[in-house]
């Protein structure tokens, strides 16, 4: 780890606190000037840090700049790595390529903003700048591919508690992947995964997920008209975004484990915006009205479908829409 992490991860431990270059030197065994040095360094990357005479250096309370040092802050999980960049093409796209590389399970990847930004079925992921949280975590399950499906409901399930925990508003789930506060879309989640052919289980999956926190400058795009935000307007400072990073993590790697136990059935049930509801679903390009039932311990939606027959659905995407019955 390099002089400048090690200041800031001082820092981030102990935000609001004062503490002189030369018990930084002492406690990082490092000279005065490479403290100096280091302090510049986060300057320059944006970090606020006051310099007071006879007080040290101070990383104020409030800090929007996200970090693996302040995602570190409120990670209970042990033997994650978490690597945060101020821009990226796409966490998802990164990933996949640390996942050919090699790279171990419990690699995470975040940013503040992505300028191509992934979302299901092709469509790109509006990640404006300092206005969300975009995030994608490195998995290497043994289960089948058919079994994936446990993935993304992880996630979902993670992403509502974390959100309801960090921001005290209810969330919701609209199967599989999508995550609701107010009426409006905050999260989306993007699962992708690479199959081992001999054993027809994943060689790997990464997870994406995308929160959008407060409104971006000038609003959301027209063409995203179910597109909202976890909090009305931005709040002072956005140390909730590390707050929410570390308890989303700390809620998908303690359920991980267990996975098919899925020990979070219960909680992505209850938060359902679906069931019991008429929806429009959209399959292999078709859309056809039907009604959701109940969920499958495997997370399939049960369905009655518009002649009254039931059916199962393992993919495709739903839409609430209005009872005119």
């Amino acid at each position: 780890m390099s002089v400048k992490d090690r200041v800031l991860e001082a820092l981030e431990a102990n935000r609001g606190e004062y503490f002189s270059g030369e018990t930084l030197a002492g406690q990082l065994q490092v000279s005065r000037n490479a403290v100096w040095k280091a302090i510049s360094q986060l300057r320059e990357g944006g970090y606020p840090i006051d310099a007071l005479p006879n007080r040290g250096y101070c990383l104020q309370p409030d800090s929007a700049i996200l970090s693996s040092q302040s995602i570190a802050r409120y990670l209970t999980v042990p033997g994650l790595t978490v690597e945060v960049r101020p821009t990226v093409t796409s966490t998802n796209l990164l990933l996949r390529q640390r996942a050919e590389e090699g790279s171990p399970e419990g690699l995470v990847l975040a940013a503040g903003t992505q300028t191509a930004g992934k979302g299901r079925r092709d469509h790109s992921f509006f990640s404006p700048p300092d206005s969300g949280l975009y995030m994608s975590l490195l998995l290497r399950p043994d289960m089948a591919a058919r079994e994936a499906l446990s993935l993304t409901t992880c996630a979902a399930a993670s992403v509502a508690l974390a959100i309801e925990e960090t921001a005290g508003v209810e969330a919701g789930i609209k199967w599989v992947n999508d995550v609701f506060c107010r009426g409006k879309k905050v999260c989306g989640i993007l699962t992708e995964a690479a199959l081992d052919l001999e054993t027809g289980g994943l060689q790997y999956a990464i997870v994406g997920i995308g929160v959008n926190l407060f409104p971006p400058e000038g609003g959301f795009p027209a063409t995203l008209p179910e597109a909202g935000a976890v909090f009305d307007a931005r709040p002072r400072g956005l140390e909730g975004r590390s707050q929410l990073a570390g308890r989303i993590l700390d809620h998908f790697f303690s359920f991980y484990p267990r996975l098919t136990e899925k020990p979070f059935f219960e909680d992505y049930r209850k938060r359902s915006l679906v069931l019991g509801q008429p929806i429009t679903i959209l399959e292999r390009g078709k859309t056809r009205p039907a009604v959701a039932l109940d969920l499958e311990p495997d997370f399939s939606l049960r369905v009655r479908e518009s002649d009254g027959s039931l059916n199962l659905l393992t993919s495709g995407e739903v839409s609430i829409r209005p009872d005119t019955a």
